[in-house]
């Protein structure tokens, strides 16, 4: 350990060395061309004339003007002249002294008080002190024999003392100035020792990455020298060759024109690509023309031209396939079974390609979300062994997206359709068109006029793509677009493709998917067995009925996900025991109360038909089929103002219904027995809740006309009626759309009863038999039969007075 004593305090000059240090045991030429290093020395000379011994001098560091707080005792050995021929003094490091107060002294430097630090290593060394001076030792001999100094490794050997081991450290060039004085300032020779060990070691790690990194450069570099000169060897000697066999001078465009002819391609399309092959062989290396060759090549080698599946034509297989997968939808069940049934019946009489084309199919699944469009594209492919390709057109705006760009263009792709082709490695896949209903216009172009082409089993089988510009035949292809809305598709695209409508679910349909489909999916995800959690049948149906009312079962699918998380929660907290039954009393306690309760449930004073003025509609909006509700009401006589106002976001259609209405009413008032008068002097409001929703279409008509009558007349409409129909100024009913979508909301809703127009009726052979069995349906050519049907008898005889609006 290092100690003090007053007994050896000593009055020294100072030579400051600046961003430099000398430690004790280091001899270190300096120049007296410097004034202070001269003041020093001669101070150091004047002294030592009248003391034995050779001139002492302290060396302590000055860094930015700043001295050390430690220096270092040296003696002046030799006063002569350096190898560059200036004055200069050789100075040995003795011992470290402690700087104290100033003093006096003789010449010009400046004197300082200085308590010399003792320094004490026992003896024998430690186990631990002796490991560190093996490890110094070491890494000190790697360092050097790497710069080389082989002369200094066994002068370092054979330094046994710690402190000096140590402080031979300061002849590293590597270390900084503040890691010198950090050295010099360390009493304890142990400690400094660990220090200097430390700093070598990082040093050499240091070195090691160095290296590491120079080495990887180093072997880059060479890596590419070589590369390329073997390859200017090699482009030498395919041109010998090609000059021996007399062939035209080629270069990369050889490889491709062997895999143009080796390939199974189109004759036209073979024909193109052997001229851009003809033009790569033409193009320099420089020019940007051979990459966009050489990219196009790689596409049209990579299109699956005369790659084919095999359609699987067991007809009975497929239809198990498709009735595995999916519950009902029994439209396009039906129309891919007649497809595959008629594909069957022309390979078996050679007609499978008649003018060029082949028999593929444009079928268009238009429903509200949720009912399956898009996973039922999967199943047809299943079901008929094809490769299955989702293009998603949600969004499209650009004409380029369906038919490629140029190829002039910087990064130029082919279209989305031949991508899919491409990635499906067939020319007869199952491509899904996904959300065409989407597709956007703008200043790029028209999508939904590109597609034209693509969807038409005229013309498809020669379909362009903009970037390969040769005859793409797509007649085989299985195309199946889906869309929430019909009138959202352009009219000439909508006629190229049939129609099919999967008009939603009923409720029986939503608990056999619900049963066999999402229950297990959900199962799953939660974490559970089939055996630890049962849903039963009546807590399906009441999940279906009155917790969700949508066409399909996505929101049904989510309910079954957000009761399973509840019990699987409950189990891991100790709350509840599996395996569990979940009935539909366990519903409300789970996941609350229900969200939609039919009308009918409700009490009779809470009903919105409680009042006169008020009938239940039905309407198909982009999610399906809904109920729709009217109020009607009369302003006061003394308010002033006769007319007709109508609110709730209608569009013109609707409003114009509204007039026909009102003009039936005034026209025939006296007929039905109503007091038309108040039509004349009151005006008239016109309400359709939910006013955030447009809505739109003439299928409000009666509707209309059966409220303003319940006004009228006081009698309320009944609760369980729901109606559709145009109405005209004569009274007739006409028919409307979408009466399938009509009786499944009506159905979900909990009414009972169903005023259809009677040129509708035919429409009822597509709804589904369990849904008219829990209807009453009424098909009517008169407005007169709607009101008979759809009113309540009146209270009393008396005449009923007519409800001023709030």
């Amino acid at each position: 350990m290092a100690a003090e004593s007053p007994a050896f305090t000593l009055n020294l000059p100072v030579l400051p060395l600046d961003d430099e240090v000398v430690l004790p045991g280091m001899v270190v030429p300096l120049d007296l061309s410097d004034a202070e290093v001269r003041a020093a020395v001669e101070a150091a000379q004047a002294a030592a004339r009248s003391e034995p011994g050779k001139p002492k001098v302290l060396l302590v560091p000055r860094i930015d003007g700043t001295y050390a707080k430690t220096g270092v005792l040296g003696t002046v050995e030799q006063v002569g002249r350096l190898a560059d021929g200036d004055p200069g003094a050789l100075i040995r490091g003795r011992s470290r002294v402690r700087i104290g107060a100033g003093t006096t002294g003789p010449g010009a430097a400046l004197w300082v008080e200085g308590a010399r630090v003792e320094e004490t290593v026992p003896e024998p060394l430690p186990g631990q002190v002796a490991e560190l001076v093996k490890e110094y030792k070491a890494l000190a001999t790697t360092w050097l024999k790497k710069r080389g100094a082989w002369q200094v490794v066994d002068r370092v050997q054979a330094i046994d003392d710690v402190s000096a081991l140590a402080d031979n450290s300061g002849y590293s060039p590597f270390l900084t100035t503040e890691q010198k004085v950090e050295l010099l300032e360390t009493a304890d020779p142990v400690a400094r020792l660990k220090l200097a060990t430390q700093q070598l070691r990082d040093h050499l790690a240091e070195q090691d990455v160095a290296e590491t990194i120079a080495k990887d450069v180093q072997e880059g570099v060479d890596k590419q020298q070589r590369e390329f000169l073997l390859r200017r060897q090699l482009e030498a000697v395919r041109k010998e060759l090609r000059e021996l066999n007399g062939e035209k001078e080629g270069e990369e465009s050889d490889d491709y024109r062997a895999r143009v002819e080796a390939a199974d391609l189109p004759e036209k399309v073979r024909e193109a690509a052997l001229k851009e092959v003809d033009k790569l062989e033409r193009a320099s290396d420089q020019s940007p023309e051979g990459s966009w060759i050489r990219t196009w090549l790689d596409t049209v080698l990579e299109m699956p031209w005369n790659e084919r599946t095999e359609d699987a034509y067991d007809i009975q297989g497929a239809k198990a396939v498709l009735d595995a997968e999916h519950a009902g939808l029994d439209d396009v069940k039906e129309r891919i079974t007649e497809y595959l049934a008629v594909r069957k019946r022309r390979g078996e009489r050679g007609l499978g390609v008649i003018g060029g084309r082949r028999g593929g199919a444009v079928l268009a699944l238009v429903g509200p979300p949720g009912v399956g469009k898009t996973s039922l594209g999967e199943s047809v492919a299943h079901a008929m062994g094809r490769k299955f390709v989702r293009v998603a057109l949600g969004g499209v705006r650009d004409e380029a997206e369906i038919r490629g760009h140029r190829r002039t263009y910087v990064g130029a792709l082919p279209g989305r359709i031949v991508r899919a082709i491409k990635e499906a490695g067939s020319m007869n896949p199952v491509v899904l068109l996904d959300e065409i209903d989407k597709v956007g216009s703008d200043f790029r172009g028209d999508p939904a006029a590109a597609l034209l082409e693509v969807l038409d089993p005229a013309q498809n089988h020669t379909f362009r793509d903009h970037y390969l510009e040769v005859e793409l035949d797509l007649s085989d292809v299985v195309f199946l677009a889906t869309a929430n809305v019909l009138e959202a598709i352009p009219e000439a695209l909508a006629d190229r493709m049939e129609i099919v409508r999967l008009d939603g679910y009923t409720e029986d349909e939503k608990v056999v998917i619900a049963r066999d489909h999402l229950l297990p999916r959900q199962l799953e995800r939660a974490g559970l067995d089939k055996d630890e959690v049962t849903l039963d049948e009546s807590a399906l149906r009441k999940l279906a009925g009155e917790y969700t009312r949508e066409a399909g079962v996505r929101t049904l699918e989510r309910s079954i996900a957000r009761l399973l998380r509840k019990i699987a929660a409950q189990h891991e907290l100790g709350e509840r025991e599996l395996p569990f039954t979940v009935t539909d009393g366990d519903l409300r306690g789970l996941i609350g109360r229900p969200h939609h309760v039919p009308e009918s449930a409700q009490d009779p004073a809470e009903r919105r038909t409680a009042v006169p003025g008020v009938a239940t509609g039905l309407a198909v909006t982009g999610a399906g089929g809904d109920v729709l509700f009217v109020e009607a009401s009369l302003a006061d006589p003394e308010t002033g103002g006769a007319g007709l106002t109508l609110t709730g976001q209608l569009g013109d259609v609707m409003k114009e219904s509204a007039q026909i209405a009102l003009s039936f009413l005034r026209s025939h008032g006296a007929e039905l027995e109503l007091p038309v008068a108040d039509l004349k002097d009151r005006g008239v409001h016109i309400h359709f809740p939910a006013g955030a929703v447009p809505k739109d279409g003439p299928s409000a008509g009666i509707t209309m006309t059966t409220a303003l009558a319940s006004l009228l007349s006081g009698r309320l409409v009944r609760t369980d009626v729901a109606m559709t129909g145009e109405v005209s100024l004569t009274g007739r009913v006409l028919p409307i759309g979408g009466v399938k979508q009509k009786l499944l909301a009506a159905q979900r809703a909990g009414v009972t009863t169903v005023i259809i127009p009677k040129r509708n009726e035919p429409d009822l052979d597509d709804v589904p038999a369990e849904v008219l069995d829990k209807l009453d349906v009424h098909t009517v050519t008169d407005v007169r039969q709607v009101l008979e049907l759809a009113l309540a008898p009146a209270t009393s005889d008396a005449a009923p007075e007519v409800p001023a609006a709030a």
